[in-house]
């Protein structure tokens, strides 16, 4: 071939991309509340999980990879970001830690930079598939300032927000349950005085005039449609499948999703192989109603919770299937992880509806046991990383940012405090220890327990200032609030901090006392000192999850008819 031949083509064809090894594809995979012990790889010994399995035996399993938070809207903030999520405003103060509704006016801060925005200006084609909850407007319905499209993706099919009980339409609802049932109390107080004045009035044993009845009964009407407006109808407000701006389904067709958001991700790896790309598939597996279709119904040994455990290995199949068979294995950096850890509470009946944490404490909403935070942490690529490898070092979900940005070519923000470390070294073997020295656990702006990383003897300590009151007290969980809270009568403060040496004793199970543990004293000075270093890098912003932000406001609320009458049905979806 001439080289005018060449010129001509060059010319012709200038968008034309060709997958560099050197510059990878990115893969990113994040399961919904998956315990660390609800895979094979990990431990367990009866679900079967045999591709996530067969993506750590070819990569690298990181052992202590922990979430910025134990519940998904903080947590997905800092994975995104690379910053603890009280940075950018994501973290909250009070007892509704995420966001709790598509039509509020919180979300991932449009001035914060994902990983997603960096790659983009590095020429990747960028796209999220699943959920999002990091929020949609911020003051009218079609701004669309905290829309995955505003952060960097391309192009985005999935939930605004997260499964929730009420989009499968069953009686026991997730959001705010205790805050409804005082509301029904007190409709039905109204309904009851209302009854029985005009009872009253009508046999004379009330001298009330109907003024005050009919005003009674009207602030028992307003008083029931402030609250029914929202809760009543959150299938339709919050369970809606969006593709880029344009809602599909409201209500979305749960018995669809899966196969749906699956035909989506396999559609754009095949668009895109001829250049770089990002995609983060953001699972609904494996959050409470745990949607699971038929095919994979009674197959495991845990009832629904292990059977759609079983269906989410069976989706991260498919999507490495694809990387093969588009000769794409050697060139994609594929990663999988959690966003927090399994959920205790969760149950119906006898059946428990949330994950396994292994031997550790806690799990889901409880910002400092481990069992919260520790989730599993795997990253694959072939000919780069040395496979079978086991690292037993700290890490954090936002490390993935750092490690992203810098394959990608590009640079991590200077202008903001960054909490990411490049996970490239560790992985490598080029460096045998974690960059940090200190991780800071927060239950929503709340500190509870800090890990120090002592590098010298490389010891990990940890120290809790907080943690949740266990309901029953010997049950490790909070089963009469639902979830534990961050702050209040529900949380028992420690003053020493309960400290524990999580090298010789990862389930927490045995707190050290200055009597019991002769570096006692070092040990909390020097994570003291480090607590006031970090909390000298904090500077106010906004409030995302405040009181304001986090109510539903209905001129917010995405719809796609003429509101309220928002129902909508994508048709010919068809099944992968």
């Amino acid at each position: 071939m001439s080289y005018l031949n060449i010129w001509l083509i060059l010319c012709l064809f200038p968008r034309t991309y060709v997958s560099n090894p050197s510059k990878p594809n990115f893969l990113l995979i994040l399961a919904d509340g998956l315990g660390i012990g609800d895979l094979g790889c990990y431990g367990n010994d009866t679900i079967r999980t045999p591709n996530i399995d067969g993506l750590a035996k070819d990569g690298v399993r990181l052992t202590q990879h922990i979430a910025a938070a134990a519940v998904c809207t903080p947590s997905r903030a800092a994975f995104l970001t690379g910053r603890y999520p009280i940075r950018s405003g994501m973290a909250s103060s009070t007892q509704r830690q995420v966001l709790f509704w598509n039509g509020g006016s919180g979300g991932l801060p449009p001035n914060e930079t994902t990983f997603a925005k960096i790659l983009s200006q590095q020429g990747y084609s960028t796209a999220l598939v699943g959920k999002w909850h990091m929020g949609v407007n911020c003051k009218t319905r079609h701004d669309h300032c905290h829309h995955p499209l505003n952060h960097g993706f391309d192009y985005f099919y999935g939930m605004p927000f997260t499964l929730v009980n009420e989009c499968q339409g069953t009686e026991d609802p997730e959001l705010a349950k205790s805050l409804q049932d005082t509301y029904w109390f007190y409709t039905q107080m109204f309904i009851f005085a209302v009854f029985t004045l005009v009872i009253g009035k009508l046999a004379n044993l009330f001298p009330v005039k109907w003024k005050i009845i009919i005003c009674l009964a009207i602030c028992g009407l307003l008083h029931f449609i402030s609250w029914f407006s929202s809760y009543g109808f959150t299938k339709y407000w919050n369970c809606i499948l969006m593709r880029n701006h344009d809602i599909t389904e409201q209500p979305m067709n749960l018995q669809k999703t899966t196969s749906n958001m699956l035909k989506e991700a396999i559609t754009f790896i095949e668009r895109n192989k001829h250049r770089p790309f990002l995609l983060f598939v953001s699972l609904l597996h494996v959050h409470t109603p745990l949607v699971t279709t038929e095919k994979f119904q009674g197959r495991s040994r845990h009832g629904l919770y292990g059977d759609n455990v079983e269906e989410m290995d069976w989706i991260v199949g498919r999507l490495l299937d694809v990387i093969d068979k588009e000769d794409l294995k050697n060139t994609t950096f594929i990663y999988f992880a959690s966003d927090h850890g399994g959920f205790l509470e969760a149950h119906s009946r006898n059946s428990q509806l949330g994950g396994w944490n292994g031997i550790y404490k806690g799990g889901k909403g409880m910002g400092g046991w481990e069992g919260g935070i520790r989730v599993p942490g795997i990253v694959r690529w072939p000919g780069v990383l040395p496979a079978g490898t086991v690292i037993d070092e700290p890490t954090s979900l936002m490390d993935i940012y750092p490690t992203v940005v810098q394959l990608a070519g590009g640079a991590v923000p200077q202008d903001r405090v960054m909490d990411g470390h490049t996970l490239l070294p560790l992985l490598q073997g080029t460096e045998q220890h974690s960059r940090h020295e200190f991780l800071f656990h927060y239950c929503g702006v709340f500190l509870h327990a800090v890990r120090w990383h002592h590098k010298d003897s490389g010891t990990v300590w940890k120290a809790h200032y907080a943690t949740p009151v266990f309901q029953p007290e010997a049950s490790g969980a909070c089963f009469r609030r639902g979830i534990c809270p961050c702050f209040g009568d529900g949380v028992a403060h420690h003053d020493p901090p309960l400290l524990f040496n999580l090298s010789q004793d990862p389930s927490e199970a045995n707190p050290l006392s200055a009597d019991t543990e002769p570096l006692f004293d070092t040990v909390m000075r020097r994570i003291r000192r480090a607590v006031e270093e970090h909390r000298k890098t904090l500077t106010p912003v906004p409030q995302q999850l405040s009181p304001y932000n986090n109510i539903w406001k209905p001129w917010l609320q995405p719809c796609c008819g003429m509101f309220p009458f928002c129902w909508c049905h994508e048709e010919n979806n068809k099944t992968v």
